[in-house]
């Protein structure tokens, strides 16, 4: 057994998830907003290697930028795992120590089973028993537990295909034997292509054992070849935040309709209601609540705030301590200050909304021109008006007060009041006539 050996790890990701129906490369699918690739690479980290080298297929650029700053090689033509390693091996010359090699739409490979793997002198292969094993190649193990052959399920005889101990298709290999090894792979198979499951016997003739590392994994089915089976990744994503989520302080009143995105961020005694979504980029303090069905994305969120039911909180939108957004509010790139409220129905983009400032329900900021975009800044203890619009570039300085259903499209002076409204017009009668009069030609008719 070793352990310190250097590592290089090689992840293979050029699949163009022809299964998933979709122009988007298979590894770029995101769970909970992140790019299942970028959940492997992130877990391949944490062992430290010298080196990560990702496979991608001509025209993969967003791979390539995902996997960034790690190296990534082409390959050419997609002719079977065992090829897809060769483009790598040129980024290896003169490597000696173990190659991990990792497939890329496995995102939650367990950490253990990895380093289980690397500390094997030999050979090593991942399997796992998962629930839905059809379509996987079976591990034929010696008494000794060691692998004796996989077996593709195609291939397989009944008695074979019974077995639950299945190929993960993660290898680890000498690094001095892998380029030798891979070159005395065939393609002598219906389809015509190379595999790693066929390094196992290339080694015994070599006389090296292989060992069988099993990941303990509870999932229906292993790796993410169709859309059924990323929405299982992305279930078992959400437990594992959810969780995570309750274990540092928070409170999520229904766990099963609250879902997180990779980066989000709570604090303590967090109050988080049914049906919320958080997207990437959000951060919310200690003591905050988010009422129920609030959508949430690139947002800050200091301690003491209340959000929602209802509200949409999209990028740019910063919360100071003690404010509020109400119900069926929306916010965009705005600035709310310490104890500043926007509570019914209105919509605040590109602003600086001062603190304790008070934004009246039905209330727009009008940001956008048809070209640019333009701010409304408020300074503190500005009163808004219910129903009133602010045409931006606009500045109301502190306690100026918008009498409602106002329309401003000038700067409004500190402790002012603004009113931009027509007078109302008022005719008596006008009312019961008009309705004589509707009767009287339904009547006629």
């Amino acid at each position: 057994m070793s352990t310190h050996a250097p590592l290089a790890i090689i992840i293979l990701a050029a699949g163009k998830g022809t299964r998933m129906k979709s122009d988007l490369p298979k590894v770029m699918h995101p769970i909970a907003g992140r790019p299942m690739i970028q959940w492997l690479i992130g877990t391949a980290e944490q062992l430290n290697p010298d080196k990560i080298i990702v496979v991608t297929a001509p025209g993969m650029d967003s791979v390539a930028a995902a996997a960034a700053p790690h190296e990534t090689v082409i390959q050419l033509q997609q002719n079977g795992t065992g090829d897809a390693v060769r483009p790598a091996m040129a980024a290896l010359k003169g490597f000696n120590g173990k190659i991990l090699i990792l497939l890329g739409d496995e995102p939650f490979v367990p950490l253990d089973a990895m380093k289980k793997m690397i500390a094997w002198d030999g050979l090593s292969v991942m399997a796992v028993r998962p629930v839905a094993y059809e379509g996987l190649g079976r591990m034929i193990t010696h008494d000794d537990g060691t692998l004796e052959r996989i077996v593709e399920e195609r291939d397989a005889t009944p008695a074979e295909k019974r077995i639950d101990l299945c190929n993960a298709g993660n290898f680890c290999v000498p690094a001095q034997h892998l380029e030798k090894w891979l070159a005395r792979i065939t393609n002598d198979n219906a389809q015509k292509e190379f595999y790693l499951t066929d390094l196992p016997r290339i080694a015994e003739k070599d006389g090296f054992l292989t060992m069988v590392v099993e990941a303990d994994v509870a999932r229906m089915r292993w790796g993410v070849n169709t859309r059924s089976e990323l929405a299982e990744r992305e279930r078992e994503a959400q437990i594992m935040l959810r969780e995570g989520a309750m274990a540092g302080g928070a409170t999520l009143l229904d766990p099963d309709t609250t879902y997180f995105s990779f980066d989000t961020v709570l604090g303590r005694d967090v109050t988080i209601g049914p049906n919320v979504f958080f997207g990437p980029g959000v951060s919310v303090g200690n003591n905050t609540q988010v009422h129920a069905f609030c959508h949430l994305e690139g947002v800050r969120i200091d301690d003491n705030v209340q959000v929602g039911p209802f509200a949409r909180l999209r990028p740019g939108t910063h919360l100071e301590e003690g404010a509020k957004i109400g119900n069926f509010v929306e916010t965009k790139n705005a600035h709310f200050g310490k104890g500043a409220k926007a509570n019914h129905l209105s919509y605040v983009g590109d602003a600086q909304v001062g603190a304790h400032s008070n934004i009246g329900a039905g209330t727009i900021t009008c940001n956008y021109d048809g070209f640019d975009k333009h701010k409304t800044i408020l300074g503190t203890g500005v009163f808004i008006g219910s129903n009133s619009t602010l045409v931006a570039p606009l500045s109301i300085d502190d306690g100026a007060y918008i009498a409602a259903g106002s329309v401003i499209t000038e700067n409004i002076p500190a402790d002012a009041l603004a009113v931009a409204r027509n007078r109302p017009i008022i005719r008596d009668g006008w009312a019961a006539q008009y309705r004589n009069d509707k009767k009287n030609k339904k009547e006629s008719a």
